[in-house]
């Protein structure tokens, strides 16, 4: 026998918040399985042991039906982590405490009170039932037909890039930009020749940098640096494509051919897309070092067998004092120590032509300092991003004092995510969102001839890594470094190859369409709006 209704009671609280979050835009609100849990809870049922019953089961459904409707990953994502198992308690406690937000818990707080006050007075089940029907309407106005669009992307001749078609997308048409980008980023591919008089020989160092983005520094006011104010070349629109770091530093080190999707950076590359093995071809040694022990993740090995590089220089332990360290308490060395240690280490065994893949994790989140008792402390980004610069920035005027001709590219993994957004906390990189995937990239050349301007230049253009291989072998090619001239810029920056944003994690895909980003965070899932950041 069916008992009374009795309306929502204090579910009406549950329901009235997650209006609230919506309207801030703490939620992306789904109208359909939130009226079905709330008519669910409606039913009247007499007797009290169903009704207990019901609640019990009602209060885990609405908890994952909560995390549902909020801009997180899959919670499975997480849990697929298994360096997660390897974070420090320090760590854990401090990630704990992102998920508070202060503002957000004041509003909830002048809620609860409200509801306490008028519930005495008004059936506010009522209001839950018309705010669901309201925002009902609204998503059944979306669904209503428009005019059709075309679906498919087309490609630019010469390009590269899918060019998306005008209109508002829906799954079909992002789903064939996306297919249409992989197809034709898998046609293109950087050659290395040998140019007819060999140059004077030159060493290149990769500075793989984790945790920078423009957003980061721009976050902490270092913009605009010693470091790369003396760049040669700077790109401002460049695209890490992926937001972790060891499909980082596979994608730099498969420059020479174009973008890949994520899961084809684990499988065989095509011939002639390992960076470091063409330069060997070009009579190039190669080397590796670290600035940590790489064991995290496993990233050393990660890096090793897809990048096809040797075992770290100075092994992973290069023999100078600490100065953080990392999250999952390993030791991470300063920068400058480790990178002048190398630098006299490849002077003493004077190869004519090294090529240098050096990575660092001095800015990674969760990082510690060593103080001089032995302990640790935190150790904000800001003060960390300022040690780096001026690390870097010393390590260039070492190989400038040393007189031989250097090509040094900065390239940074990803950012460190620092402020977050809504749909990841501060630090949180599961999702490659614009803010963690532009990067700044530097190029400079270090006694290698006189260069026209006095400040950088800076290339606008949408980038990637194609666009350091091209430069890298028309450096090798060109005929001014064979005859001592000075380089002609304007000749070799001049029709880089450009890629289209496109970023990558495991399961979840960002990409730009007509100047607006999307994201899908399932594997054939569905594709959303990637909401905009709070201000």
């Amino acid at each position: 026998m069916a008992g009374k209704w009795k309306g929502l009671g204090g579910w009406n609280l549950y329901f009235l918040a997650k209006f609230l979050l919506a309207w801030t835009g703490h939620l992306n609100f789904q109208v359909l399985p939130n009226l079905i849990f709330a008519l669910v809870l409606l039913i009247p049922l007499a007797h009290p042991l169903l009704r207990r019953v019901r609640s019990v089961i009602a209060i885990p459904v609405a908890v994952a039906l909560l995390y549902q409707d909020t801009w997180f990953p899959p919670f499975s994502r997480l849990l697929a982590q298994p360096g997660v198992l390897d974070f420090s308690v320090d760590y854990i406690v401090e990630l704990l405490g992102r998920f508070i937000d202060w503002q957000v818990c004041a509003m909830l707080l002048v809620l609860i009170i409200g509801y306490a006050f008028l519930n005495q007075w008004l059936r506010l089940t009522t209001f839950t039932l018309l705010g669901l029907c309201w925002l009902g309407m609204g998503n059944l106005q979306q669904m209503i037909p428009q005019v059709a669009q075309p679906s498919v992307a087309n490609v630019q001749p010469g390009a590269g890039a899918p060019v998306a078609s005008t209109g508002e997308p829906d799954d079909t048409t992002l789903n064939a930009y996306l297919d249409t980008f992989y197809k034709s980023e898998a046609e293109r591919k950087v050659e290395f020749k040998e140019p007819a008089v060999k140059p004077p020989p030159f060493d290149l160092l990769v500075i793989n940098i984790c945790s920078m983005a423009w957003d980061d520094l721009d976050e902490v006011g270092l913009r605009d640096n010693a470091l790369f104010s003396q760049m040669d070349v700077i790109f401002d629109n460049f695209n890490s494509a992926t937001a972790y770091s060891g499909p980082a530093a596979i994608r730099l080190l498969r420059a020479s051919c174009g973008q890949t999707s994520h899961a084809q950076l684990y499988k065989t590359p095509a011939d002639q897309c390992l960076l470091f093995d063409d330069l060997r071809k070009l009579g190039f040694a190669d080397e590796l070092m670290l600035n940590h022990t790489g064991e995290f993740d496993g990233f050393l090995q990660e890096v090793r067998e897809q990048g096809q590089l040797p075992p770290p220089a100075l092994g992973t332990a290069p023999g100078v004092p600490r100065a953080y360290v990392s999250f999952d308490g390993s030791p991470i060395w300063r920068d400058r120590d480790v990178l002048s240690k190398w630098w006299q280490h490849h002077l003493a065994e004077d190869q004519p032509n090294m090529a240098l893949f050096y990575n660092t994790t001095t800015l990674h989140d969760g990082n510690r300092q060593v103080t001089a008792d032995g302990g640790t402390k935190r150790a904000d980004y800001s003060s960390r991003a300022q040690v780096l610069l001026d690390d870097l920035n010393a390590f260039l005027k070492e190989l400038q004092k040393s007189g031989r001709r250097v090509v040094v590219a900065i390239v940074p993994e990803h950012g460190a995510a620092l402020h977050g957004d809504r749909m990841q906390i501060s630090g949180m990189r599961e999702i490659p969102s614009d803010s963690i995937t532009h990067v700044p990239v530097g190029i400079k050349l270090i006694n290698m001839g006189q260069t026209p301007h006095t400040a950088p230049v800076h290339v606008t253009q949408p980038s990637s890594y194609l666009a350091i291989a091209e430069i890298i072998a028309r450096l090798y090619a060109d005929p001014a470094l064979s005859n001592g001239q000075n380089l002609d810029w304007s000749q070799l920056l001049s029709n880089l190859p450009q890629t289209a944003k496109v970023s990558e994690n495991s399961g979840t895909v960002v990409l730009d369409y007509n100047g607006k980003p999307y994201v899908r965070i399932k594997e054939n899932g569905g594709w959303l709006p990637y909401p905009q950041r709070f201000k």
